[in-house]
């Protein structure tokens, strides 16, 4: 029996790169096969919204894409409750009780949510719901009373105003119904991955990203055209590996230690070109991406299935959500007919 309950979530605003995967899909499918979770893992399409209401159709059509993402990756729907987060009803109803106790001025503080609105250029145009996003996400989580939650360090302080909420929440009303969660942060040399332009970020939106989903082909044009160093201008130039984002993936994703060193070693000493490093990345990368590609392909054939996979966690996940509202609803003392 699982000693944890976990959830992690993805919004749905395109397909997801390898950045995803080495931040947190591989360690998901590894804690999923660990037994020791019970793992809810949802697309939040509503939270995508918070910024995207005017283009559903593109939250509509990438919905689909990262769960074909999901199961290519390995996320296995008998071992992980795979669940779309606006096909559970209790999760709006929670949020609404949530707001009342949290302030403007809290929501406001909010390092995370700061961050982002000035990442998204809004001004003082933010939408509400972006802004109280962070109880939105509370809501999920105590939802499944998930105790554990799979995050990036710049994600901390979305996990603390759901701790905060909780806390609130069971003192307010002298009743331990909701779960505190703790985060679980990715595992060192698996955090953020840099861009392909060098940038600090792999981002759907930077354009420097290689897809999970992506080709051969394409993999090939995207490593060509990757970030080096540029003062090394001819082969016969010594190199440098510090900010190298050819060599940053080979330490990421590259299994032959030895070889990499070899070639770190050759490049700074001159004598190594960058096509040379960049093809070899090529060769690694594609060995990671095949076999998810291969079972992406599979499950493309038949997206009704993928559908019914996605209609069945979204049932046994507003089970449990259901549950735990009731038990809110008894303690704030709004079950008036059940009295």
């Amino acid at each position: 029996m699982a000693k944890h309950t976990l959830l992690t979530a993805d919004r749905p605003t395109g397909k997801l790169h390898i950045g995803h995967y080495i931040g947190s899909l591989k360690n998901r499918v590894k804690l999923q096969n660990s037994g020791d979770y019970r793992s809810f893992i949802m697309i939040a399409d509503m939270q995508a919204l918070t910024d995207n209401a005017r283009n559903p159709e593109k939250i509509r059509q990438s919905l689909i894409q990262v769960a074909l993402d999901y199961l290519a990756v390995g996320i296995d729907p008998k071992k992980s409750t795979i669940l779309i987060q606006s096909q559970i009803p209790a999760l709006n109803e929670l949020t609404m009780y949530y707001l009342d106790l949290v302030t403007l001025a809290r929501l406001k503080r909010n390092p995370t949510v700061k961050a982002e609105i000035k990442q998204k250029g809004f001004g003082d145009n933010v939408p509400a719901g972006f802004l109280a996003y962070p109880v939105s996400q509370a809501a999920d989580i105590t939802a499944f009373k998930a105790d554990t939650v799979p995050v990036g360090d710049d994600q901390e302080p979305m996990l603390e105003q759901a701790r905060e909420i909780v806390r609130t929440f069971n003192s307010t009303y002298q009743q331990d119904v909701l779960v505190e969660p703790q985060g679980l942060f990715s595992p060192e040399g698996q955090g953020r991955l840099p861009g392909l332009d060098g940038n600090a970020k792999m981002s759907k939106s930077l354009n420097n990203a290689i897809y999970l989903s992506d080709n051969a082909a394409e993999v090939h044009q995207k490593v060509m055209r990757m970030y080096t160093d540029p003062h090394h201008i001819h082969v016969e130039d010594p190199g440098q590996i510090a900010g190298n984002t050819v060599f940053e993936y080979l330490d990421i994703f590259g299994t032959d230690k030895e070889h990499i060193a070899q070639l770190k070693a050759h490049y700074q000493a001159g004598g190594l070109g960058d096509v040379q490093v960049k093809r070899y990345l090529e060769e690694v990368l594609n060995a990671v991406l095949e076999p998810i590609r291969q079972r992406r392909h599979v499950y493309e054939q038949d997206l009704g299935q993928v559908y019914q996979i996605l209609q069945k966690g979204s049932q046994v996940a507003n089970e449990v959500a259901e549950q735990t509202l009731a038990e809110v609803r008894a303690a704030i003392g709004v079950n008036y007919f059940e009295q």
